[in-house]
């Protein structure tokens, strides 16, 4: 049976990119004792303290019971805290959050390093741009 099928179907080859850019990711942020999601969730709460559960999500391309799910496990760990208000949730950092800051911004530009490294940096980012103008569209967006 002939699979050459597979390298030209978009289906498989994401699936595959996206398998091997987290494992990147998760081995770089391995320091923090953080998932990559994690990390980044916590990059937004810290610069954007207050903000909604609603602008998380939609920041993250996540579902709402998703990220419920990943903030109640930051919360366990002291990194963010959430505010009701009315029907709104605000989402804020805690101190002990607020300080992993530098730690995540390190296993992030580490991160984009190694994979500028492995495809270039000009592929890195024009790939980037591609697959977020195809997102875009397929999401019909």
């Amino acid at each position: 049976m002939e699979l050459g099928f597979l390298h030209s179907c978009l289906f498989f080859t994401a699936n595959r990119l996206s398998r091997a850019i987290t494992r990147i990711a998760e081995e770089e942020f391995a320091d923090t004792g953080l998932t990559p999601m994690y990390g980044y969730l916590i990059r937004i709460v810290n610069g954007e303290p207050g903000i909604t559960q609603k602008r998380l999500a939609e920041l993250l391309y996540i579902t709402p019971s998703t990220l419920t799910r990943f903030i109640d496990k930051l919360e366990a760990k002291h990194l963010v805290e959430r505010k009701v208000h009315g029907k709104t949730v605000l989402v804020y950092p805690t101190d002990k959050g607020q300080d992993m800051e530098e730690r995540i911004r390190r296993a992030s530009k580490n991160f984009e390093m190694r994979y500028y490294e492995l495809l270039g940096k000009e592929v890195a980012r024009q790939l980037s741009a591609q697959m977020e103008a195809a997102s875009e569209k397929l999401e019909g967006t």
